[in-house]
Parts: C-alpha cells; sequence; structure tokens
C-alpha cells in the first residue's frame, strides 16, 4: 500500500482587525509625514498597526513536513511544528475568551492564533504545551495530522 502524501491548506481572515490594522496605518503614516513634532511617536504606533495586520490574517498548512502556521501578510512570520513534537490534534469550538482573547496570544503552556469563535484546531506537544488556531474545516486538518502520526509512529 502506498504512503498517502496528502496537503491540507486553510486561510483564516479576521476582517476587522485587518481593517484597524490598515486605518491605523494610513492614519499613522499620514500623521507621521504631516507633524514633524510627533513623528517620532506616530512611527513608533506604526508597530501596533503592522501587528494587527501580521495576525489578521493566517494560512494553515499540514503537509508530511509537519504543521506551519503562517501570516498571510508578512509569510516569515511563522511557526512551524514537527510531527515527532506532536502528541495529539483535535478540532472543536473555540471562543476567544477561552484561549486568551483575540489575535496571538500566549500564556504558560499555550499558544494560540484567535481571529474568531468557531473550529479550531488544537495541537497537544510531547511537552504537555499546546497550540491552537482558529480555522474553517479544522476537523480535517487534525485528522490529516492523525494520519501522520500513526504513520510515523505505527501502533502494534
Amino acid at each position: 500500500m502506498s504512503a498517502i502524501k496528502s496537503v491540507w491548506r486553510r486561510c483564516q481572515f479576521c476582517g476587522w482587525m485587518l481593517a484597524v490594522g490598515a486605518v491605523l496605518a494610513l492614519a499613522l503614516t499620514a500623521d507621521a509625514a504631516l507633524d514633524a513634532e510627533h513623528r517620532q511617536v506616530a512611527l513608533w504606533l506604526l508597530l501596533g498597526a503592522a501587528a494587527f495586520l501580521a495576525t489578521g490574517a493566517v494560512r494553515v498548512t499540514v503537509s508530511p513536513r509537519g504543521v506551519t502556521v503562517a501570516s498571510v501578510l508578512a509569510p516569515f512570520l511563522r511557526r512551524n511544528f514537527a510531527f515527532r513534537s506532536i502528541r495529539y490534534a483535535s478540532a472543536r469550538w473555540t471562543k476567544p475568551a477561552e484561549i486568551g482573547g483575540w489575535g496571538y496570544r500566549w500564556r504558560p503552556g499555550l499558544r494560540a492564533v484567535s481571529l474568531r469563535e468557531g473550529q479550531a484546531l488544537w495541537l497537544e506537544f510531547t511537552s504537555g504545551a499546546q497550540f491552537v488556531v482558529t480555522v474553517d474545516d479544522a476537523g480535517t486538518g487534525a485528522d490529516l495530522i492523525g494520519h501522520y502520526l500513526r504513520t510515523a509512529r505505527p501502533v502494534h
């Protein structure tokens, strides 16, 4: 029997985060250009706009290489997870309050990208830590991860 080499990929967007980031970026850029007295402050505040834009849209990929969660607008901002570090994957309905709010969240033992209430892919690592990303069709992604985990670590 030949090995399955499937890839699952989904993008998830948060419209309000992207809109806030874009409006802030435009307003702060205009302020920096027009107001020399407050230019430095406006340029520093652009970091906040960049954070909204970078975390407001993500691409989640499950492939034979592992799991990758990357910013759509800044793809160099990414998290890669090798299957050897993943113990289990599941999908469940998740609310932002359950994982610390909106955007990229971190707290001891949990990292998350929360763009909306809804389906989320939950990864549990061999270290006991977890990573969560809200994304449509998370069940299919979790099933494929399960397939790759069984292939990498066959049950006897």
